[in-house]
């Protein structure tokens, strides 16, 4: 016998119907390696007439990669071991490579394999997209985190200088108050530059564990750390700041990714200010159920919600031309909410004013 042929082919019967219309790929194959019979869905895919499929062993529609792989589970099946979602590429006619989801079961005594196989290219394609993107993602953002770790720690050196520089004057020998007080207020704002690079670092070292630095943060305490080291930039603005944490003060939150919200968009709301408009901010809190909520509004310049949609607190988005502006806060707000569990939603119309509204679960 030629082994070029196949030892026999299998004659039709009365669910031949069933076997043509089925999407799926229906084969018969013989221990000698190739196809017996195949419904139209095979050649269909592989490009392949009848009468192609059935001339060459099966080994040589198979993409060469996943030749040797495939003769092994090959062998397996003729070891009257079943084969279930076993998957290879096959190699189309056209030269297009195929995913197939294969499950086979062999017949020992009449020496055939009974398979079904789903075309799964597109959810192939679609993983690899997705694993492109992860490693994408991945390198992105291990490259932010270590532009954090070098800017936090490169700018602690300056800021040291600077107070250093603060230690050395001899006040006693200053006597115009306005000038003492502004060399108290420039001393503090470097203190707290000096925690705010320091809790940088820290943070970003508590990225490493598996959890979140989670811990009991009082809102009050919190907003007036941020709010007097910010003091001259709110006396200069002539901004009003009202709060009122009568309902809830407490969250479980982190103090460094709350003092951060606070922060971004109290400065977000002062830069943003109508011309000619004193900026007026509102902190409050709420508590329905087991929800704490923090809302935080202004009469700033505010944005149009159908232009900017989904895109407000993505990396680099700006949506006014301030010479300040870098389209990070936004992104460092939502970012610091939602990866502890938190949500935020806002609301904003052109030259009336934004309110955000941070949710969190209570104690």
């Amino acid at each position: 016998m030629n082994p070029a042929q196949p030892e026999n082919t299998i004659p039709d019967f009365k669910y031949d119907l069933f076997f043509e219309i089925s999407p799926d790929l229906l084969c018969i194959a013989g221990f000698d390696g190739y196809f017996k019979k195949v419904n139209a869905a095979v050649s269909r895919l592989l490009g392949y007439s009848m009468k192609e499929l059935y001339a060459s062993p099966i080994n040589d529609f198979i993409f060469p990669d996943d030749k040797e792989i495939t003769s092994k589970f090959r062998e397996e099946l003729t070891r009257s071991k079943p084969l279930l979602n076993f998957e290879n590429r096959y190699v189309t006619k056209s030269g297009e490579i195929v995913w197939l989801s294969w499950t086979s079961f062999p017949v020992e005594a009449d020496r055939l394999i009974f398979a079904i196989a789903k075309n799964v290219t597109h959810k192939k394609r679609q993983e690899e997209e997705r694993n492109l993107l992860l490693t994408d993602l991945t390198r992105v953002n291990n490259d932010l985190k270590q532009l954090t770790y070098t800017t936090s720690h490169d700018l602690r050196s300056p800021v040291n200088n600077l107070l250093s520089l603060f230690s050395m004057l001899d006040v006693s020998k200053i006597s115009d108050k306005d000038t003492l007080e502004l060399i108290a207020i420039l001393k503090l704002a470097g203190d707290k530059l000096k925690n705010t690079l320091n809790n940088y670092v820290d943070v970003l070292s508590e990225k490493h564990k598996v959890h979140a630095n989670f811990e009991e943060v009082g809102m009050t305490a919190t907003l007036e750390n941020v709010l007097q080291s910010i003091s001259s930039l709110i006396q200069i603005s002539n901004t009003t700041i009202n709060f009122d944490f009568s309902a809830n003060d407490k969250i479980n939150f982190n103090k460094s990714h709350l003092e951060s919200v606070f922060l971004n968009l109290i400065t977000n709301s002062i830069k943003y200010t109508r011309p000619g408009v004193a900026p007026v901010i509102s902190i409050y809190s709420e508590k329905a159920d087991r929800t704490i909520r923090l809302i935080i509004s202004d009469n700033g310049m505010g944005f149009d919600m159908e232009k900017v949609k989904d895109k407000i607190f993505s990396l680099h988005q700006k949506f006014h031309n301030h010479v300040d502006s870098k389209g990070i806060g936004l992104y460092l707000v939502y970012s610091h909410v939602t990866s502890l569990g938190g949500q935020i939603d806002v609301e904003s119309k052109i030259n009336e004013g934004t309110k955000f509204t941070i949710s969190f679960h209570s104690l």
